[in-house]
């Protein structure tokens, strides 16, 4: 196995679920892996902060069990797709991520991009207004942007 092949396997335990590498002391690699994890935890707390409010005292063994084994995509996406993962959300972890869903756009596959103000804007009042806004049978700017 060469140094590449062992370095891309060490990055694989620690962040992705893979397998140490041999010659590697699986303890050792699963302390650092535990403790990646908690950073990521705290990484993904400070950037949704009401989603690991709403969680109290479980928040980083909910946030463990659902990171554990998938690749880090940075805080923010991490927190959208835990957030989408929860089967329910405590009102203000639910309004947090309503106010992500009307500024940033995310598919959920590629990395979440500012929306326009009009955008923004037309999804707020779609939001607020229901699905129509406007007259019977017409469109309402926000269901373009989707």
């Amino acid at each position: 196995m060469s140094l590449a092949d062992r370095q891309a396997a060490l990055v694989a335990a620690l962040v992705a679920g893979g397998a140490p590498p041999p010659d590697f002391d699986a303890t050792r690699v699963d302390a650092v892996r535990e403790q990646l994890l908690r950073k990521r935890a705290g990484e993904v707390a400070r950037a949704w902060p009401a989603v690991a409010a709403s969680l109290g005292p479980s928040w980083y063994a909910a946030f463990r069990a659902w990171a554990d084994g998938r690749p880090p995509q940075g805080s923010l996406r991490d927190g959208w797709d835990f957030a989408r993962s929860q089967s329910t959300l405590d009102p203000s972890a639910a309004a947090e991520l309503r106010l992500r869903d009307i500024h940033w756009s995310y598919d959920g596959r590629t990395p979440p991009r500012r929306r326009s103000r009009p955008a923004r804007l037309a999804r707020t009042l779609t939001m607020r207004f229901g699905k129509r806004s406007g007259r019977q049978g017409h469109d309402t700017p926000a269901e373009h942007d989707r």
